[in-house]
């Protein structure tokens, strides 16, 4: 089968069966598989490799595959999982595992086995559950970890205040800068224990591995269930010190400062912007939350509501909202002007768009954000704060610390 261009996709055939009770999906995922989770909720986790595609290749392979899906709901069918790269001329791929097990929001459990018209799928009743739910022993993992910055944090503050400059001088509203850490082990990462102490120390979030780009992301970029669109941008942080009343203390100061709040707006206003001219309905609340992690607060606020007939594809709003001032900045192309000159390293899968895509266009998708790339003994993680007019260089990296400690304090365990 062909597209249009002359681009081939495989014919997929896909086979879903409910399970008696929805497995571990970390379980399931291992080391070298395919997951996003949340500790909380949903979640899909695959192995095995049907195909790897650009994304719009892979969402007409799938609304193009022969399915035997009794559950049919968001997330059973043959499934891809993949990252969107930040930069908007940067090509993604997603993969479609071969298996794929799911669990709901309501701690329902299925299986899809995938394969092609040529190479036809398991028979899902024939897989191994209990197997697929039994956590792989942990291994040795390293025992000794150099840690360093790719850019000192002197130069880093160079950066912020010459952001602040080009912002007062009305060249740009806001502007996202990330900083680089990399660390280096004396053996292989361990990536499933990683996985596993992410869920367990970040419920909350959204936790993903694929093809060595791992994390915990708080922050929806936009989900799709049927006719319904959700998303739940951020901005304005602070870190968390473990006192409640400091804790409240810094609460209490993101919500009253004129330049948080600045920041949150702006980014709010543009996800609005995005998705309204998709949308029936649509709606945001009119204060925004808090949203405590174990090391950082966040403001967010939920933009939530119905999507025109015909209803687009979660790729399609991805597309739209990719990327959010929350991790690019605003207006967009001078944002990404000034992270080009200033930020000094290639973002790649960094604050892209991590999720899953189903046949039927639906799909969750976090950013990627407190994140790592692994790969073997080498891992290089991420953390970054929005610039406006008045930040001070001194704050912001204490942030962009607090940030990067999410996966620093679950790579590095002696």
């Amino acid at each position: 089968m062909t597209r249009t261009g002359e681009v081939p996709w495989p014919e997929l055939v896909a086979i879903t069966r409910p399970l008696a009770e929805p497995l571990d999906p970390v379980a399931v995922a291992g080391s070298d598989a395919l997951l996003f989770a949340r500790a909380d909720g949903a979640a899909l986790a695959g192995r095995g490799v049907v195909a790897r595609l650009p994304p719009d290749v892979a969402a007409e392979a799938l609304a193009a595959a022969q399915i035997d899906d009794p559950v049919t709901r968001p997330g059973t069918g043959p499934v891809a999982l993949g990252v969107v790269p930040f930069h908007p001329d940067a090509t993604g791929r997603l993969t479609i595992p071969a298996l794929v097990v799911g669990r709901g929001t309501d701690r329902s459990g299925w299986v899809t086995t995938v394969g092609t018209a040529d190479d036809p799928p398991a028979d899902p009743v024939a897989v191994d559950v209990a197997a697929l739910g039994r956590p792989p022993v942990p291994g040795l993992g390293p025992g000794r970890f150099t840690v360093a910055s790719a850019r000192s944090p002197a130069e880093w503050c160079d950066s912020v205040a010459a952001a602040t400059a080009l912002i007062r001088s009305g060249r740009l509203d806001k502007v996202v800068l990330a900083r680089e850490v990399h660390v280096s082990a004396d053996a292989p990462f361990d990536v499933a224990a990683i996985l596993r102490r992410l869920t367990l120390g970040f419920p909350g979030c959204y936790v993903f591995s694929v093809d060595g780009f791992v994390g915990a992301s708080p922050e929806l970029l936009v989900g799709r269930a049927g006719d319904e669109v959700t998303s739940q941008p951020m901005a304005g942080t602070a870190p968390r010190r473990g006192d409640p009343a400091a804790d409240a203390d810094a609460v209490a100061g993101l919500l009253a400062s004129p330049s948080y709040r600045h920041e949150h707006q702006v980014t709010i206003d543009a996800v609005y912007d995005a998705l309204v001219p998709f949308c029936s309905f649509l709606d945001f609340e009119a204060e925004p939350s808090v949203v405590a992690l174990p090391n950082v607060t966040h403001l967010a606020t939920t933009v939530s509501g119905h999507l025109s007939s015909p209803a687009p594809s979660a790729l399609d709003l991805v597309a739209a909202l990719h990327p959010t001032p929350a991790v690019c900045g605003r207006p967009r192309a001078a944002a990404l002007d000034a992270i080009a000159e200033l930020e000094g390293f290639d973002r790649g899968p960094y604050a892209g768009a991590v999720g899953w895509l189903d046949g039927q266009g639906n799909g969750t998708w976090a950013v990627g954000i407190r994140s790592a790339v692994i790969d073997g003994a080498e891992a290089r993680v991420f953390g970054g704060n929005g610039i406006v007019a008045d930040s001070d260089p001194a704050t912001e990296l204490i942030e962009t610390r607090a940030k990067l400690q999410a996966l620093l304090g679950v790579l590095v365990r002696p």
